[in-house]
Formats: C-alpha cells, structure tokens, sequence
C-alpha cells in the first residue's frame, strides 16, 4: 500500500510542476499582449478538460476498463496529448531559463566586484524565444490530434517480393496478405473499419493470415465488427493465431468457466472463417504442390507476455526440405526458438509492436521509440536464409491514433528464383 501511496504522489507531484511550469511560461507570453486573457482563458479550460481525463483514467482503472474501450482510449489519448506538448514546451522554456539564472549569476558577481546593486540581477524571458517554444510545442500537438482524428484509419498497403530458390513453382507469383493487432476494443468508427476491410480485398490475396490481437481482452470487443471481418476473402483460405491480449479475458475468468469461455471465442473466429493454428500445422496446396504453414501462440520474450507458443508442437511431422511460413505474434519469438531450430523456416509472420503507434517511416530512414525495446520492430529482416516481416498492426492500443506509423496492410507476393 505504501508503495502505490508513493507511486501517487509522484505522479501528483509531476502533474503538478508539469502544470505550474507551464503556467509560468503562459503567463510571461500573455503579459502585455492584448489577447493575452484570452490566452489564460484558454489554459484554464485545458487544465479543466485534463482533470476530467485523469478522473476519468482513474475510474477505469479502479473498475478495470483502463483498455477495454473506445472512451478510455480517448481520455488517455487527451492526457498523452497534453503531457507531450507541455513537455516539449516545458523543455525549451527550461533552456531560455537556465541561460536567464547563468545571466542573473553573471550580473550578481559583477554587480559585487563592481559594488553595483541593480534592481533585479535576473534578466527576463525574451518574448521571441518563448513564442518559438510554444510553436515547436505545437507540432506535437497537431501531430497527435490528427494521429487521433485521422491517421489511426489512415491504411496504408506495403508491398514486398521475396525469392526463394526452394518455392514449389506452383507458388510462383502467390500473393500473401497480412493484418495484425486488430484491438476490436478500440474502433470507434465502423465505417473506416469496413473501408480498411475492403482494402485488404482489393488486394486480391490467395491467403489472408492474421497474426494476433484480435481484442483488447474481452472476447465480445469482436462481436460488433463480426460482420465486417466475415467479409474478407482469400482463395486459398483465411488462417490466424492468437497473440498477448487475446488471452488476457480467458485469464480472468474462474476455473469453472473457462472452457465455455476459450470455446466461445474461438468459435468466433470460426464464424469470421478464419481457422486458428494454435501450435498446429496444415498444408496449404495448388497445382499437386504445396507448402507448410503453422502458427504457434502467443510466445513473447516479456516478462509478463504468455509464453504458450511451441513451436516444435506446430512444426511436428514436417520435413526439414519442406518450405515453410510461420505465423507468431511476438517477433522476439524469432531470435529465441525460430532462427536456433533445426527446421529451416523460409518466413515468420509476426506484428505485436504497432511500431509504437508513433515514429518515422520514410525511404531510407525508419525510427520509432519501439526500436529501443524490440530490435525487429518492423518491417522485413533476413538471417540465415530465413526472413521475419513485422507488420505495425491494422488498430491501436492505448493512446487512440497513429502518428507516422499507419495502419498496414501487407501483400507479400512470393516467387521462384
């Protein structure tokens, strides 16, 4: 108890200075501008807005939905928005500040050798570089906004080729299409969902496989946007595994009702078309030819991440010159019990990362704070002949938007050497 009273108060207190902080800056602007009430007016109303977040926060919280909805996604959302932007501005007016307290303690020696004694030693804000920190500030603050508003619908298709010398020819120009990380539990726009939806369509795929994440943690999230992943279609069928937050209702439900809770949601699946590889395989054949795909559960090198996935179970009965794609959730999956396996995998399929939901994806330059917890974060990675494609997840978690990291859509056309 002791420890979450401390963990409080911290976190009162940063709020607080965070706040104070800002205020002071705010203030220093607003003085001697003729809107600068308005300004203040302004401030006051967005401290309101973030005491109704945090209570909001703690309420879901205290009764367990802290991830479970729409709602709680946006308060969080208003409170990350708020904390960044402050932070940026915070951090730049703390630069002017310093180099003001290294002025002030200039004019204070001087003033005592000289035998000075001026009215104030400090010098003051300089309105320039103030109204700079409050535009830079700005960036992040419409960056997240539009992330919020825009960009968590924002899907975008990437395109991959992979060569492979031992593709059954009959595989020659198949075209895998994968999503990931839905969070049912998070949408709050079923027609931008049906339009990502009818993207994935438009790509034509000859297999649709999603790798995880269908929900937040309750199994019904689904049930409102059922209708819309029924839709989806592949010629060769539609195939999924399980990742972290689909196990997390099962995990507390009691003992007596977990049977009819784990058969109620993979059912649901079942009615979506998708046949789950829970550390199973199956062959997947065109033209007398055929390959092997498995999946494993969700197996995660995090200290609180299930670790159910076996691989050795999923792969059971194939043949080491058998080409062979893995779906699993965690891509830290790959580095602990893919690449070290005697059976040559030729592709992992795997998502969990979301790219952070925030970072820079341009040619030649990839960055998202991920990257510094996940070293395969995103996009393609090659070793030992074998080949890992993290997708950045089709929904979102948490904060409710994207920035620079767009929901993705993968296409991945295989082919002959």
């Amino acid at each position: 108890m002791s420890g979450r009273i401390i963990g409080f108060a911290i976190f009162v207190g940063f709020f607080v200075v965070l706040e104070l902080y800002t205020f002071s800056g705010i203030r220093s602007l607003a003085a001697g501008h003729k809107f600068g009430k308005y300004f203040m007016y302004l401030f006051y109303a967005q401290i309101a807005i973030l005491a109704l977040a945090l209570f909001n926060l703690f309420s879901g919280m205290q009764s367990g939905s802290m991830v479970k909805s729409a709602s709680m996604n946006l308060w969080l959302g208003i409170v990350l928005t708020s904390v960044v932007t402050k932070l940026v501005f915070c951090s730049l007016l703390l630069m002017q500040d310093g180099g003001r307290l290294l002025g002030g303690a200039y004019n204070f020696v001087q003033a005592k050798w000289n035998g000075n004694t001026p009215e104030a030693y400090l010098p003051g804000r300089r309105q320039f570089l103030s109204q700079t920190a409050l535009a830079v500030a700005g960036i992040p603050l419409v960056s997240m906004f539009y992330g919020m508003m825009v960009g968590k619908y924002r899907y975008t298709v990437k395109n991959i080729q992979l060569v492979f010398k031992d593709l059954p020819k009959a595989f020659d120009g198949f075209k895998i299409v994968q999503i990931s990380d839905v969070h049912s539990g998070s949408f709050d726009d079923k027609e931008a969902v049906r339009k990502g939806i009818e993207m994935v369509n438009a790509q034509q795929p000859d297999l649709l496989l999603f790798t995880g994440d269908l929900v937040n943690s309750e199994k019904d999230e689904i049930n409102p946007y059922m209708d819309i992943f029924t839709l989806l279609e592949a010629k060769h069928g539609k195939y999924a595994v399980l990742g972290n937050h689909d196990y997390y209702g099962y995990f507390g439900v009691p003992e007596s009702g977990k049977k009819a809770y784990w058969d109620d949601f993979m059912g649901k699946f079942e009615k979506m078309g998708f046949r789950l590889l829970n550390n199973d395989h199956t062959r997947i054949e065109k033209d007398g030819e055929n390959f092997v795909l498995a999946g494993v559960e969700n197996w995660g090198a995090g200290r609180h991440f299930p670790k159910i996935g076996d691989l050795n179970k999923a792969i059971q009965g194939v043949k080491k010159d058998d080409f062979t794609v893995l779906m699993s959730h965690d891509p830290s999956h790959w580095d602990h019990h893919v690449l070290p396996h005697d059976q040559h995998v030729h592709l992992t399929l795997s998502g969990h990362t979301h790219g952070m939901q925030f970072g820079i994806d341009m040619p030649g330059f990839k960055w998202s704070p991920v990257k510094y917890r996940y070293p395969r974060w995103m996009g393609l990675y090659e070793e030992k002949g074998q080949y890992l494609y993290v997708n950045r997840g089709f929904g979102f978690l948490a904060f409710p938007g994207r920035v620079g990291m767009w929901p993705e859509i993968t296409v991945i056309e295989l082919k002959t050497a």
